[in-house]
């Protein structure tokens, strides 16, 4: 299965162009799981084959969750003290995936094993302490 080529960016990494995506919509089991992190899908640009499904460190921004967001009040009522209105705010930094770790995940799934031109099952990883393992 390809990736649509509307809204993907091209890369070259060891002189061949690829192709990668970020979902922007989170999945549901982005949005809802503890691990929802984002997924970069990569695949050769001219000869498209296995696609490269990389499961990043990296929290996806639309993730839901509350357990990295705390409620905060917004007013207070002026005689009992209660709380009226409460906003829930993020507590974690968002950490964006560059083009520079794309390259960089592309060169290490190379390595353990990716072949981008051979068509076949998708080759899914998660990167792990700024490496690449095989799922």
């Amino acid at each position: 299965m390809s990736i649509p080529k509307k809204g993907a960016r091209k890369i070259v990494v060891e002189g061949e162009t690829f192709i990668w995506l970020i979902r922007k919509q989170a999945a549901n089991m982005q949005a809802e799981n503890l691990e929802g992190s984002l997924h970069v899908a990569v695949e050769h640009a001219q000869e498209p084959g296995s696609v490269l499904v990389i499961v990043t460190d990296r929290p996806h921004p639309q993730r839901y969750s509350l357990v990295y967001s705390e409620l905060v009040p917004l007013q207070l009522q002026n005689e009992s003290g209660k709380i009226q209105a409460w906003t829930i705010e993020r507590r974690y930094a968002i950490n964006p995936v560059r083009p520079s770790d794309v390259a960089l995940w592309i060169q290490q799934a190379l390595q353990i094993g990716w072949l981008p031109k051979k068509s076949g099952t998708t080759f899914k990883v998660k990167v792990a302490e700024n490496c690449l393992k095989k799922s």
